[in-house]
């Protein structure tokens, strides 16, 4: 299998390569040149996660060989993850399942590939004999620059930089970066949002000019899911999930799920879709968004365009307006011309348009919901209240869009939603969705929360209050490149 760019206009490249470069040269996204078939009979395993992992994996990374499943076992197991199942499922009412992607050590789904990224990146260092050091750059709406830090804390040869939007991301989700542990690691707040942080880091792949200044040190590689070596391993749940629900007599094995995912840089249901493409007995692929309702528009209109008010949200992992996986998506559906042509377009104007005829094709895969604030308060209160379950944000945005996807269709197949951050990362807005007060320190509201729900503080959220603040301040998006020469030169 080898990788090769979405905008088409570069070399195809093997697994190591694909995983170190993080972006192709042209500006493209990676994309496997196959998808391979899915055996059908891990369906009915009794595998454990690692074992399920590294058996899907496999055909996805061949330059690793018999590595794949060492690196599988070391990145999925107790402690780093709170359950033996790694990512449990959760009945809810009306034929309704929560996957639950938050019981790693940062609480978010983002665990679930960043214990394994960083060993994959590591590994291809080696296995190309590349001596240079990696520096990964990283955009973040919240979740991601928890997970990337703590995946690649004082791992051998890399070094990791993290930007955020300064007010795009909760209380708790700063205090995790700020005080993050590693002798390789640095944490960068800007004046800006997120699309913000995004482009300026993706204009500074592109950027040959810096790439050679920074040669003699390290090169460049990311940790956002616009690296497959970061997207691939979240296949894996979806097929975990859905050999949970066979095991417990929920559905038969043939039989469809549909699947709901609350979706901002359209990775995690991406990896639904490469799931499906496999063979993965999927109906329905639900994209849930919050009132950054670029996605919904798209999958409703065939427009996409980010040339709109931007909402700060309760919901800030999902306060996208460029989809970066997006570009994935088309190539796969309309192939490297096309895809360029819009990306161009999207760079130039902010906006590109799709037929009818595709936009069909989009549709037999995807159905867009989008909810707003007041819904997504309401849909944590029920869940607590009639399911003694007790949600964040950005998964009652996806129990809405399940729910409404349902109304609106009356497909009555069992449905998946992405459980995607513990609630406690967002003490402050569930206490607000409870009609509880709100304390305004964090901490505070942790032990608020806790008190309200009867239900434990996270250990990995529990023990920030002790740990001191490392990083602070924000510099403007226009000083990004100068703070990336500072990092990897003289830091």
């Amino acid at each position: 299998m080898e990788y090769v760019s979405t905008r088409g206009h570069a070399r195809a490249v093997d697994s190591c390569r694909a995983i170190l470069n993080g972006l192709a040269p042209d500006g493209g996204l990676y994309v496997p040149d196959t998808i391979p078939a899915l055996d059908p009979g891990l369906l009915s395993s009794d595998l454990p996660y690692p074992a399920l992992a590294e058996a899907i994996l496999k055909p996805y990374l061949p330059e690793y060989g018999a590595l794949v499943g060492k690196l599988t076992e070391q990145a999925y197991r107790v402690p780093q993850f709170d359950c033996d199942a790694i990512a449990p499922v959760r009945a809810l009412c009306g034929d309704l399942y929560l996957l639950e992607l938050w019981h790693g050590p940062t609480c978010a789904f983002k665990d679930m590939a960043l214990q394994l990224m960083p060993r994959l990146l590591s590994h291809a260092l080696k296995l190309t004999g590349e001596t240079r050091k990696a520096c990964i750059l990283t955009a973040t709406s919240g979740d991601t620059g928890k997970a990337a830090l703590e995946g690649f804390r004082d791992v051998e040869q890399t070094k990791i930089l993290v930007f955020y939007p300064e007010y795009g991301v909760s209380p708790l989700q700063k205090r995790q970066m700020a005080t993050q542990e590693g002798a390789n690691v640095a944490v960068q707040a800007i004046n800006g949002n997120f699309d913000d942080a995004q482009s300026a880091v993706k204009a500074i792949f592109s950027d040959p000019a810096l790439a050679a200044e920074i040669a003699d040190h390290a090169f460049l590689s990311s940790a956002n899911s616009i690296n497959f070596g970061r997207l691939a391993p979240q296949i894996v749940y979806y097929i975990s999930a859905y050999r949970d629900l066979v095991a417990r007599g929920a559905i038969r094995i043939g039989e469809k799920i549909n699947v709901c995912v609350p979706t901002g840089n359209f990775g995690n249901i991406f990896a639904c879709l490469l799931a499906k493409r496999m063979g993965l007995p999927v109906g329905k692929l639900i994209c849930a968004s919050n009132s950054n309702n670029v996605l919904t528009d798209f999958l409703e209109t065939g427009a996409y365009d980010k040339n709109r008010a931007f909402h700060t949200t309760i919901s800030p992992s999902m306060d996208i307006l460029i989809s970066s996986n997006l570009e994935r998506l088309l190539y796969l559906s309309f192939g490297a011309a096309f895809t360029a042509d819009c990306m161009a377009k999207l760079a130039s104007v902010g906006r590109y348009t799709i037929t009818q005829k595709e936009k069909a094709l989009l549709n037999e895969d995807f159905f867009g919901v989008c909810c707003s604030e007041d819904e997504t308060k309401d849909t944590i209160r029920e869940v607590f209240i009639n399911e003694h379950t007790l949600i964040d944000p950005h998964t009652a945005v996806g129990v809405f869009a399940a729910r409404r996807y349902r109304e609106r269709t009356h497909d009555l197949s069992p449905i998946v939603c992405a459980s995607t951050a513990s609630a406690y990362k967002f003490p402050q807005s569930v206490l607000e969705a409870l009609s509880a007060p709100v304390p305004e320190d964090e901490f505070a509201a942790l032990k608020a929360l806790s008190e309200k729900t009867d239900t434990p503080i996270p250990k990995p959220l529990a023990e920030l209050s002790g740990k001191p603040v490392r990083f602070s301040g924000a510099i403007e998006k226009t000083d990004l490149a100068d703070r990336v020469k500072r990092f990897v030169c003289f830091a």
